[in-house]
């Protein structure tokens, strides 16, 4: 909690007590105040990249959630040839380093036209095969009557897997939306290298690009650290409750 005190605090300090006292005299929300305008050198992109940090992390958080639990699903309720090769495909996946395809996913991203746009950062980061792992292991637990019972009612298969599959898992759903979540607001290389437009960077590369540029602005850097955290605090408050009883079951 120290290290996360002392950024709130020294965010909301005065500049000329920046780094000088863990506790500042008085306090302040002018390096907030000063991201908010620019800081007097024209349209700085500071809430521009909070806004695509958002935009990014939630549409990839949602589509991996979503297209975890179709997969998921089929993984484990389905039965169809090649069933176990995918599975198995997936786990060793799970244990291959992903830096090794950072190269040829930039030059697929490039080849596609996608190079130094928002779409360059979510397509990517679509599909996340823990979430898969996590939904075949949730949903293989889950009685099959209530599947039947929906099928004879005329349900469709997609119709089974966001009206009933996904409210019945809530709890594993939260889990894995946080630690999705909270692995995309923090990815810093891809996205570093997909982008240059500053229009399109997110805030997490904004701060790493403008340390040289703004380092006479300590109390600036503070402030937007503080803003890169909060997102994640707010989720974590609101789906706590959800997120203990997910964890639960995945140590179980």
């Amino acid at each position: 909690m120290i290290p996360y005190l002392y950024l709130l605090l020294q965010s909301l300090a005065p500049w000329d007590q920046v780094d000088k006292n863990f506790f500042p005299a008085s306090l302040t929300l002018k390096s907030y105040q000063w991201l908010w305008t620019g800081g007097g050198y024209g349209a700085q992109p500071w809430l521009s990249a909070l806004f695509n940090s958002l935009f990014v992390s939630a549409a990839d958080s949602f589509c991996m959630v979503a297209i975890g639990a179709i997969v998921g699903y089929g993984l484990a309720i389905m039965e169809f040839r090649g069933k176990k090769f995918i599975n198995g495909f997936i786990l060793f996946q799970m244990f291959y380093p992903g830096i090794i395809l950072l190269v040829p996913t930039f030059l697929v991203v490039r080849f596609l036209g996608l190079y130094n746009s928002v779409w360059a950062m979510i397509i990517p980061k679509m599909v996340g095969l823990w979430a898969i792992f996590m939904y075949t292991g949730f949903f293989r637990s889950i009685n099959m009557e209530v599947i039947e019972a929906a099928r004879l009612d005329g349900a469709s298969e997609l119709s089974i897997i966001f009206r009933i599959m996904l409210p019945i898992s809530r709890s594993i759903t939260s889990v894995i939306f946080l630690f999705v979540f909270m692995d995309r607001w923090t990815e810093l290389m891809w996205d570093l290298i997909v982008v240059k437009d500053a229009a399109h960077q997110t805030l997490n590369v904004l701060l790493s690009t403008m340390f040289g540029p703004y380092g006479a602005y300590p109390g600036p850097l503070y402030a937007a650290g503080a803003l890169l955290t909060f997102p994640i605090l707010v989720l974590f408050m609101a789906f706590s409750r959800n997120f203990v009883r997910g964890v639960q079951f995945v140590l179980r």
